[in-house]
């Protein structure tokens, strides 16, 4: 059984398992792999947004989230393809591995001959990456401070070539003219600032609260953009 195959049968037999949950022997015996191999895959699981929890006591184990789980859905194969398609296509972006957790969440509750008919579909969609994406511990810091409404403290360079380090109160992130900006207010320049996010070097969440800006404040954007939220 390789990795990925392993990974999925671990999640759906502590799916199938319940409230009851399964030890890291349990799981070891029944995959026939090591106890160490076992701790490392639910770590992996962990990672990649899968509801899992680690249960002590007696009657410990590693127990599924039920109510972080998605109840049976009514997803079609051409609907959970476009949903893995967009996700495929926007690979390396903001929100790219939390967007992918929310797919394998999809993908598991949805029946096995439903399943087969995504597989087949998705190998006929082929999405052509040109470019590298940018570091995930670079997007992961953004992302996290847009969220938790945290400053950053940004190592940048802009198009000259020329560095700076700025602390920065995120306000929202903007696709433009192929290329993703962080919209912020730069407090050393006491003004609202675009960053595109391949020229942010290093970005270190700090524990400060943020400064919110409403929208309105932000500047007037182009008369084709709208957020994302006017899609839902």
């Amino acid at each position: 059984m390789n990795r990925t195959d392993r990974l999925y049968a671990i999640r759906e037999e502590l799916r199938r398992a319940g409230p009851r949950g399964r030890t890291a022997e349990q799981l070891a015996t029944a995959f026939e792999m090591s106890v160490r191999t076992v701790k490392r895959d639910i770590s992996a699981l962990q990672q990649a947004g899968f509801p899992v929890w680690a249960r002590t006591g007696r009657i410990g184990g590693y127990v599924v989230d039920r109510a972080a789980t998605l109840p049976p859905v009514n997803f079609t194969a051409a609907e959970a393809s476009a949903i893995a398609a967009a996700i495929a296509a926007h690979r390396g972006q903001p929100f790219d591995q939390l967007a992918r957790a929310a797919l394998v969440k999809v993908l598991a509750v949805m029946d096995p001959q439903a399943r087969q008919h995504v597989d087949a579909l998705t190998e006929r969609i082929w999405i052509n990456h040109t470019t590298e994406p940018a570091s995930p511990r670079r997007r992961t810091a953004v992302e996290r401070a847009l969220q938790e409404r945290k400053v950053l403290s940004l190592h940048y360079r802009n198009q000259y070539g020329e560095t700076s380090a700025r602390r920065v109160d995120p306000q929202l992130l903007a696709f433009r003219d192929g290329q993703w900006f962080l919209v912020a207010h730069c407090r050393s320049r006491d003004a609202i600032r675009w960053f595109r996010l391949d020229g942010i070097e290093r970005a270190t969440l700090t524990t400060q609260r943020a400064t919110d800006v409403p929208v309105e404040d932000l500047g007037t954007p182009p008369p084709t953009a709208s957020s994302v939220r006017a899609a839902l």
